[in-house]
């Protein structure tokens, strides 16, 4: 199960830390069978403060008894949680190592009670850290309080999964764009496009949406409350295991179950274990599976307990029409990627013809969600920031990897999540080099995935990238990595990047017969043995009359690559056979006696001799080499990241008379650099106000003065509360000097300097020039009065 903890103190922000656990330990422990602990204990400061525990350990089948509330003890204060839990480890391998002797249980004894000493010590820990938990609710009040955003048509009445930004959030979404811009296609020299939201049916067909991009859908047999078939399964597993530990921890609260539902009991153990195996492999059931498996673990509407519909396909895609006539079948875009492959010939061109490139565009995006939830985490609008990178499938280096070789990455490959493992740390150096990605320029956009998530704001401790399986891959990729982000929601994935292979353009040129390909001239030719097919025109063409073409369409199905019949292009060595091919039918032809039946494209049989066709071999010369690139494409869900990076940033300052709050974005991305404050109405302070407000501006800093009535106190609570990184204020000492302050939000800490420096100092922090802990060791701090209401 999943149970959040909190770790919350003075100037440090909020974070949340998921723990998949198989055994209960809050408050008063009861006895309980424990097999695995796997335990995640992070506690996070700002910016580069982080302390961070994360380990896990074999425990085997012990008891933890207690018939009271378990505090920290000291004498355990040696260990901290890493050590206490491998110490844990250690001492169960003694005791089997005993066993395993046949010592006695006198013997035993001394050994089993320190182990058991020691899970308490544990579980007191993780209870004391529990005190309090994420508030979610707070947050979410705060945002929307702030309007960073809110449900859209919110006065109609609202429509579930759409939301407006307001002022800051339209901001911070702005800033995050354009340092996803420069981070990727300024640096990666990108070429950046923008494409149309509307799309005729014909594209999606091709590229497989039509058919395949869909998710399972059920409905309240008797209300018609519509769910996504696997959210609903994940909800209902979720609450159960919630409320067996609520049981076993004596914290569950009966008033909480609706009237006439029945108390839920606790689970026996195998079953509990089979809802935990059921998670972690839920995406493993389609269809008929996914049915079974919910009639089986009883699955019902969660408010209404009323039984469910048989799980029907649901296309996300809104269909509509394009044009006066209705009769020209259109979506709007669940992705950008087409307009990126569609244009593919314009983007090679534009590169003066050279491979690898990149082609970038931000854009929104639609889904038709079934039941979207969680905020901006499922909606049905959504801006999207995608690359395709376009590479040579026989040359997937990469020449910029050795700059990110040394990035350390938590990675969770397929075959651990198969395992039951957890996530293992390394360089995308080594796990390309083992293979665990499968190339370097796959590995190489993980990385810079990695490097920009951390840019922004994102704990590292809470990021992740874990590999699709087999069953869960999208219908075009080879391999993809999710860049996954741990929220109070659990992991979500925000950023994936996927091997598209060569798919789309693939496809793309099938249907509509142009070619997407790249041709490189090669520096010597290549004479290589072909195995050509000839065809005999002077009896091929009477013995088949009317009907030649359709046989001739069979020719063309031995083409290689699925390359289209051109006598033209054929003879000039632009498109050749499938060897395996001639081979087949040349040996069938001479099993026939010199004849065999084929199939032509008129659904006919035909009769093929060696007197109308001649599979031969010979010597080809070869200019040029054709190939369709491979595609690596990251894509990035902004509304995801700027959630996840909400929730990292958000933060409770206690004070003397209220807590306040307090988001810590990084000066690049906060909707606001800079706020200006008199300290009072005087109307001395103008000038200073104006000169300071106009030479940010012009600057480029994004500025607000607040000259309300307020204390100066709430006034830079209120501006914590937006993120706003630095404050100036303006006071009487600044009508002698001239000079201001400037206080920086998370340390509270102050500087006094001329209204020029301290406006160079804000664009330097804002533009990643300088840090923070620059600015304290060039100019002296200040510490003057106190201006806390």
């Amino acid at each position: 199960m999943h149970i959040g903890i909190l770790c919350q103190t003075v100037r440090k922000p909020l974070c949340l830390t998921v723990m998949s656990m198989n055994m209960t330990v809050i408050g008063t422990l009861k006895s309980y069978p424990v097999r695995m602990l796997s335990v995640t204990s992070r506690c996070t400061m700002h910016n580069s403060h982080h302390s961070t525990f994360d380990t896990q350990v074999q425990l085997g089948r012990h008891q933890v008894s207690s018939s009271a509330p378990v505090m920290p003890s000291q004498a355990f204060s040696e260990f901290d949680d890493a050590s206490l839990v491998a110490e844990i480890g250690r001492q169960g391998d003694v005791i089997k190592g005993l066993k395993a002797q046949k010592k006695s249980k006198t013997e035993q004894q001394p050994y089993v009670d320190r182990l058991l000493a020691l899970k308490n010590e544990l579980a007191a820990r993780l209870a004391k850290n529990n005190e309090k938990k994420y508030d979610r609710s707070a947050l979410e009040g705060l945002l929307l309080k702030r309007f960073f955003y809110a449900p859209s048509f919110a006065i109609y009445g609202g429509v579930t999964g759409l939301f407006d930004f307001g002022p800051p959030g339209a901001a911070l979404q702005n800033n995050l764009i354009n340092l996803w811009r420069k981070h990727f296609v300024l640096e990666e020299d990108m070429l950046e496009i923008e494409c149309t939201n509307l799309t005729p049916e014909a594209v999606f067909k091709t590229s497989g949406h039509v058919d395949r991009f869909a998710d399972y859908m059920v409905r309240d047999v008797k209300t018609g409350e519509i769910f996504r078939a696997d959210h609903l399964v994940k909800q209902v597993l979720k609450t159960r295991l919630e409320d067996d530990f609520a049981l076993k921890s004596g914290t569950f609260d009966k008033k909480k179950v609706a009237k006439g539902k029945p108390q839920p009991e606790q689970l026996k153990s195998e079953v509990k274990a089979e809802y935990e195996m059921v998670l972690e492999s839920l995406d493993n059931y389609q269809g008929d599976d996914l049915w079974k498996l919910m009639q089986k673990l009883e699955i019902k509407a969660p408010d209404t307990g009323n039984d469910v519909t048989e799980p029907k396909l649901f296309n996300l895609m809104f269909e509509t029409y394009i044009g006066p006539t209705g009769q020209f079948k259109g979506y709007l875009r669940p992705e950008t990627a087409q307009g990126h492959f569609l244009n593919f010939k314009r983007l090679l061109e534009s590169n003066q013809g050279q491979m690898p490139f990149a082609s970038a565009s931000i854009g929104k995006s639609f889904r038709n969600e079934i039941s979207p939830r969680q905020g901006l985490l499922r909606v049905r609008e959504f801006t999207m920031a995608e690359i395709e990178h376009y590479v040579d499938p026989l040359k997937k280096d990469h020449p910029r990897f050795h700059k990110v070789k040394d990035v350390v990455l938590d990675l969770y490959p397929a075959d651990r999540q198969l395992q039951g493992l957890g996530t293992v740390r390394m360089t995308v150096g080594d796990a390309v080099a083992k293979g665990v990605i499968n190339n370097e320029t796959l590995g190489y956009f993980v990385a810079r995935i990695h490097l920009f998530l951390l840019r922004i704001g994102i704990n590292q401790a809470r990021l992740r990238f874990r590999q699709h399986m087999a069953n869960e891959m999208a219908h075009y990729a080879t391999d993809c990595w999710d860049a996954e982000i741990e929220s109070s929601y659990g992991w979500i994935e925000c950023v994936g990047c996927a091997d598209r292979s060569a798919y789309d353009l693939t496809a793309h040129s099938k249907a509509t017969k142009e070619k997407l390909v790249v041709r490189e001239s090669l520096p010597e030719p290549i004479i290589r043995d072909a195995v050509v097919l000839e065809v005999k025109k002077a009896v091929f063409g009477p013995a088949f009359k009317g009907n030649a073409k359709y046989v001739m369409g069979y020719l063309g199905t031995l083409l290689a690559n699925g390359e289209e019949w051109d006598e033209v292009k054929l003879k000039d060595g632009e498109i050749s056979w499938d060897t395996q091919k001639l081979r087949d039918l040349q040996e069938k032809i001479k099993a026939g006696g010199g004849s065999t039946t084929v199939v032509g494209t008129d659904g006919k049989n035909y009769v093929l001799t060696d007197k109308m066709i001649e599979i031969v071999g010979r010597k080809e010369t070869v200019n040029v080499r054709e190939y369709t690139p491979n595609v690596i494409e990251p894509s990035f869900g902004l509304g995801r990241i700027l959630y996840s990076l909400l929730e990292h940033s958000w933060w409770i300052r206690e004070g003397d008379d209220e807590a306040r709050n307090v988001l810590s974005f990084n000066p690049a991305i906060a909707p606001t650099k800079a706020l200006i404050l008199p300290i009072s109405s005087n109307k001395d302070f103008n000038p200073f106000i104006q000169q300071a407000a106009d030479s940010l501006r012009r600057e480029g800093v994004s500025t607000r003065v607040d000259d309300s009535a307020a204390s100066i106190g709430k006034r830079y609570a209120r501006n914590d509360e937006l993120g706003t990184p630095f404050a100036i204020t303006i006071d009487f000492q600044t009508v002698r000097d001239a000079t201001v302050t400037l206080r920086e939000r998370d340390s509270l800490k102050q500087i006094r300097q001329d209204i020029p420096t301290i406006v160079s100092v804000i664009k330097d922090l804002a533009e990643e020039r300088i840090t923070w802990a620059d600015v304290e060791s060039k100019y002296p701090a200040f510490v003057g009065q106190d201006l806390s209401d």
